[in-house]
Order: C-alpha cells, then structure tokens, then sequence
C-alpha cells in the first residue's frame, strides 16, 4: 500500500485573498461557494464558516458532469438538510445554472421583501464568488455573462485580482481568487484536493499522486479503469497500484530506450484523464 500523499500548499497569495474577501464582504449580500461535485466535502474551506460570519450563502457543486448524479443528488440535499442552500451545475457546459439566479433571489427573498417595503425596488444584488484553486469560479462567470471576462485555464492560480462582473437581471459577482487554508488537518482532504487537481502538479510527485488514485480507485471504479486503458478487469482487481501504472504505461506504448516503461508519462496521462472525465463519472466522498 502507498502512503496517504501528503499534501501542503499555501502560496502567499492565499493570505492576501484570505484578508481581500475579508475587507469585501461588507460590499455584497449574499456570498456563492463553488465546491467539486467529486469531492463535495474536501473542496469546502473549513476557513469559510468563520470568514463569512453569518452572510447568507449558497453551495455551487460544480463539475457535476463529472460525478455520479445520484451521489450529487444526495450531497446537494444533505445540505439542505444542514441549512446550506445547495443546487448542482457544470459551469462549462451551463447544465443545472438556468437554476442560479432563481437560487440567488429565493436565498435573499426577505431581503429583496425589505428592501421593496424600503423603496428600493430593483436594487442591484451582489454577490462574491469564492472557492478552492481550479473549482471553476472563472467559468461560471464567463457562462453567465456570455463572454471571455474572466480568465480561464485548467489548473489553479489563474485567477489574480477580484474582478467585478455585471449580469442581465441586476446581479453584480465579484470574483475572488481562489483559496485553500494553511494547513489539511484530513490528510485524505489534501490528497483528494491535489487528485481533481486544486494543488499545483509542481509541488506533487506525480507518479506518487497516480498511484495513490489507482490505489484508491481500483477497488469500487475497477472496471471503468479497465474499459479505460483496455485491460483485463482481473488485471486491475488483482495488480498492486504501482504494477498497474505500469501495465497502462506499457498498454499505451509509453516506453524508454530497452523496453522500460516511462512510469512519470504515464502517470501524467492518468491523472489528467481522471481530471477531465475520461474514466467516467467519478464521485470521491460517498455522502453522509
């Protein structure tokens, strides 16, 4: 068995958003967290409960396109369950956020109530976007405004400054950084962080990091990893994780000079094709 990856990554910037969203949220009225629908636990910021005191909130499980549906379904109502207005979405595609702005005005309903009994019909709502590094704050925005305002690439620490962005219908989001916490109390937390791909591949020993996901895959998403890569479902059931990345490497036609196989290229391919869907829709935490 290989070691749980440990996983710490707190680049100084994260301090600073931390501080940023801060000094923001007195500017906005409702606050919208994105977290990934595959791990919809582990990409939550402890940190946020604190930060935000008591502004109102609601849960954005992106990536949903990419998760087991009937596990999203059950996260986004245990949620609920937990006072957390919850709704499930695909940022890059658009499936699930015909249901975002209606979300946005039933969490602020008696607020808007007031704010009309106030003659202040049509006030501009505003909303802080917030979430972990490559959660998908960017392409939320630029789903809902129509166009390229927020800069988008797959992997985190893309987004630099808050940006204020408007929407049709009197919403104004302004998008934050993203942040994660100094430290992953759950050291499984940070290893499932750095599988989707919320901690930069840099500070990652990739081979290790693949391993770990063949390791911890093989047992419930067997056969998919074998339709995947072409195996034999025994091969995947019966090979250690590491003899594993091997076989895939050798499937692949990944080879070195004398038939070794070159394990880092194949690890990368795994990991990427895990991240982007290619073994099928994937849900890491199983519900409560």
């Amino acid at each position: 068995m290989a070691e749980i990856l440990p996983v710490q990554w707190f680049p100084g910037h994260m301090a600073k958003t931390r501080r940023l969203m801060q000094e923001n949220l007195r500017l906005v009225d409702l606050v919208v967290e994105l977290a990934d629908a595959r791990i919809p636990q582990s990409s939550r910021n402890p940190e946020l409960d604190r930060l935000l005191g008591g502004k109102p909130r609601l849960l954005l499980l992106n990536k949903s396109d990419s998760a087991e549906p009937e596990e999203t379904r059950r996260w986004c109502q245990w949620y609920r369950g937990q006072g957390i207005p919850a709704l499930a979405a695909d940022c890059r595609t658009g499936q699930g956020l015909g249901q975002f702005l209606p979300a946005i005005r039933s969490v602020l309903a008696e607020k808007i109530a007031q704010w009309e009994r106030n003659g202040m019909t049509g006030r501009t709502i505003r909303v802080m976007v917030v979430g972990i590094p490559n959660v998908g704050k960017s392409s939320l925005i630029n789903r809902l405004a129509g166009n390229k305002r927020a800069k988008v690439e797959d992997r985190p620490g893309v987004t630099r400054g808050k940006q204020w962005v408007t929407l049709p219908g009197g919403v104004e989001l302004l998008d934050m950084p993203g942040v994660l916490w100094p430290k992953f109390e759950d050291a499984l937390a940070g290893e499932r962080l750095a599988f989707v791909g919320s901690v930069k591949d840099e500070v990652l020993d990739v081979e290790h990091l693949a391993v770990r996901l063949l390791e911890v895959l093989a047992p419930t998403e067997g056969e998919k990893i074998a339709a995947r890569y072409n195996l034999p479902p025994e091969t995947v059931a019966e090979s250690e994780p590491f003899d594993l990345l091997e076989q895939i490497g050798r499937k692949r036609g990944m080879l070195l000079p004398g038939g070794h196989v070159n394990t880092e290229r194949a690890a990368i391919t795994v990991v990427d094709e895990f991240r982007g869907g290619q073994w099928g829709r994937i849900t890491l935490e199983k519900s409560p």
